[in-house]
């Protein structure tokens, strides 16, 4: 990591560290869609002027990202200014002590299974994520025991959650996970590392029946391309 790279994401996280500004960040985060600073500061509790400070702050600093925008649609004269809005930065911020650089070496490898001939690196792949979502979930179950927890769907969600894929629950029972952890893959390896977390993601899925939820390869823009969904559903 450059120092400069280094410096910046000390600045990051240490702009998390204040009790607001971590606040915001996170209700930002949690927004289906972008968020005013009107919205931000009703949210956490705050004052517009506090709010605005702080997630421009946040802005700065690369975790969130800012657009502009008229909400009630209409435009030209007459419209009123656009709205300044917030959302959570696309991009990730990493920060190790001392350096290591897990998304390049993540990068060479799905490189070279992808030049395997006859997709057998990619078939390795994901065998051993299937596997591994398995072992989530049999983990996840002797958790749950161990606090003397039913395995439910609350289960799967808690276990997502750890997982850092942030599970949203519609309406109709489906969930959408708002965050990939393996989004810096995608780009360039999308057959194996969507592969490679669908296969995880069933694994667990499958090894925890009594949520009643199946994984699905599911391609929604700005969300994982993984979706569980309700076991009737699928079917």
């Amino acid at each position: 990591m450059s120092e400069e790279r280094a410096n910046n994401a000390f600045e990051a996280m240490g702009l998390l560290v204040e009790p607001v500004r971590r606040a915001l960040y996170e209700f930002v985060a949690r927004s289906a869609s972008p968020v005013g600073r009107d919205e931000a500061a009703a949210g956490v509790g705050i004052a517009r002027p506090l709010a605005a400070f702080h997630l421009d702050r946040l802005a700065r600093a690369g975790l969130l990202e800012v657009e502009f925008r008229r909400r009630s649609g209409r435009s030209g004269p007459g419209a009123g200014r656009p709205a300044k809005l917030y959302r959570r930065a696309g991009r990730g911020v990493e920060l190790s002590l001392p350096p290591r650089r897990y998304a390049l070496a993540a990068r060479v490898y799905a490189d070279a299974l992808e030049r395997i001939p006859n997709v057998a690196g990619v078939d390795a792949v994901t065998d051993a994520a299937a596997e591994e979502g398995v072992r989530l979930g049999r983990a996840a179950r002797v958790a749950e025991e161990s606090v003397g927890r039913t395995v439910d769907e609350a289960t799967v969600d808690r276990l997502l959650n750890d997982l850092g894929f942030e599970p949203e629950t519609g309406a109709d029972g489906v969930r959408h996970l708002r965050n990939c952890p393996f989004n810096d893959l995608v780009a360039d390896h999308r057959e194996v590392s969507c592969g490679a977390n669908l296969a995880m993601l069933d694994g667990l899925a499958h090894e925890l029946p009594e949520a009643g939820l199946a994984a699905r390869r599911e391609d929604t823009p700005g969300y994982c391309c993984v979706s569980f969904v309700p076991v009737s559903e699928s079917a």
